[in-house]
């Protein structure tokens, strides 16, 4: 089973909270932020050596099996 805890962590005294990959100081968001550029995972892994492969494509795993259609659509109905 999954552990998100083992791959995201968020400490007030790292970052002021901001989840970060576990092990360093890159926050997630900025994995995100690097695909919506355009940039690949491959480049994102060379910005930062500190995340693994495995940290990486755990995250988006997740998010994407938590984003299906059906859950994308309750969130519709709850922000209209």
């Amino acid at each position: 089973m999954f552990d998100l805890q083992n791959i995201i962590v968020s400490n007030p005294n790292i970052l002021g909270g901001t989840p970060v990959f576990k092990g360093t100081r890159v926050p997630v968001k900025i994995l995100f932020q690097h695909l919506e550029k355009n940039i690949p995972l491959d480049e994102f892994l060379d910005d930062f050596p500190t995340v693994s492969q495995e940290q990486a494509v755990s995250v988006l795993n997740f998010f994407e099996n938590i984003l299906t259609q059906a859950k994308l659509n309750k969130l519709y109905e709850i922000a209209a």
